[in-house]
């Protein structure tokens, strides 16, 4: 594996443990997998689109093909690895560690064993950071196990839902400006 990034013992741990997952799912260890893993393993938080993905791919000399990304990336969502979800603008999916799939990475997360499991997320919309809300876990559930049912009723099949709270993380909010320095700007 070249030097792509600088692994921890914990990240290197991490990723082998997924590939030890995504090889009983039966999913190739490729050098993309490999790749992406190690790519997505150093922020858990991150939540790249497939382009932001292939850029930092590239800028490390080791971009896959574009469409063996798109095809490894649906995998990883098929077999519970990665979430797919689309962004605030409607138009472009973005991928994150499933819940659970991140390991001790991603402490604190849920399980990743009922597809149907709802885990609110906040998304800033600055850096596309995402943080899971796993203290609304349970109320959320209820919710969403509701909602499913109001659509089964229609006579709807629901497959999932998605619940993301979109706003600026407290590292991308620019702090405000102290009184007595918003005083000095202006002479006062």
């Amino acid at each position: 594996m070249p030097s792509l990034i600088a692994t921890t013992d914990h990240t290197q741990a991490h990723v082998q443990a997924l590939e030890t997952r995504l090889a009983k799912a039966g999913l190739r260890r490729t050098r993309a997998l490999r790749l992406v893993l190690h790519v997505l393993a150093r922020d858990t938080a991150w939540s790249p689109s497939h382009a932001e993905l292939e850029t930092v791919l590239a800028q490390a000399g080791e971009a896959p093909n574009r469409v063996t990304l798109y095809r490894l990336l649906d995998r990883l969502v098929a077999v519970g690895v990665l979430q797919r979800h689309v962004d605030e603008s409607g138009r472009m999916w973005r991928y994150q560690w499933a819940a659970g799939a991140a390991g001790a990475a991603g402490a604190g997360h849920a399980s990743a064993t009922d597809p149907k499991e709802v885990v609110p997320r906040f998304e800033c919309d600055a850096c596309h950071r995402q943080f899971r809300l796993t203290e609304a876990s349970q109320p959320t559930q209820a919710v969403a196990e509701q909602l499913l049912q109001t659509l089964a009723h229609l006579g709807h099949h629901g497959e999932r839902v998605d619940l993301s709270i979109h706003g600026t993380c407290a590292v991308c909010v620019e702090p405000p400006v102290p009184a007595i320095a918003a005083t000095a700007a202006t002479g006062s």
